[in-house]
């Protein structure tokens, strides 16, 4: 596969208005979930260049590696609290949005542990990661080949 384009050279002013909610989210939402958010949607995507970059980042906060490996798996790793998981199971459902939406049993949980205001925060971080990696699969861009 080629690479078509690099995005923010020929939309920049969409690019940064994207970069605008990333601001929004890294202020907001706590960077532990995150990394998992974004990690999960990456390889839910079949992103190449967000699973790379969102793996080194988390390494680079300190992330333990075994729980990066197992985002991929995560329903049946031990390495995820309570709040972790009820994060992950609203980022498969709004990454792989059915028609019904997100399911009760996905939102209650999360609706338990949460309030209004972070649930919305958790909803904007699943939704901007979707976008980054529609954006970077559509263009087949590629993650670095040295980092």
């Amino acid at each position: 596969m080629h690479h078509r384009f690099t995005f923010h050279e020929e939309a920049p002013e969409a690019y940064k208005a994207v970069r605008g909610l990333e601001d929004y989210i890294r202020a907001n939402v706590e960077h532990t979930l995150l990394h998992l958010i974004k990690l999960r949607a990456s390889v839910v995507n079949g992103c190449s260049f967000c699973v790379d970059m969102h793996t080194r980042d988390a390494l680079a906060d300190g992330e333990d590696a075994r729980r990066l490996f197992a985002v991929s798996a995560w329903r049946e790793a031990p390495f995820f609290d309570e709040r972790e998981r009820a994060a992950l199971a609203l980022t498969d459902a709004v990454t792989e949005l059915g028609p019904d939406g997100v399911p009760d049993d996905v939102w209650d949980p999360v609706a338990a542990l949460w309030d209004r205001k972070a649930i919305a925060d958790l909803l904007t971080a699943i939704a901007t990661i979707n976008v980054w990696n529609r954006l970077m699969v559509s263009t087949r861009t590629p993650p670095p080949v040295t980092a």
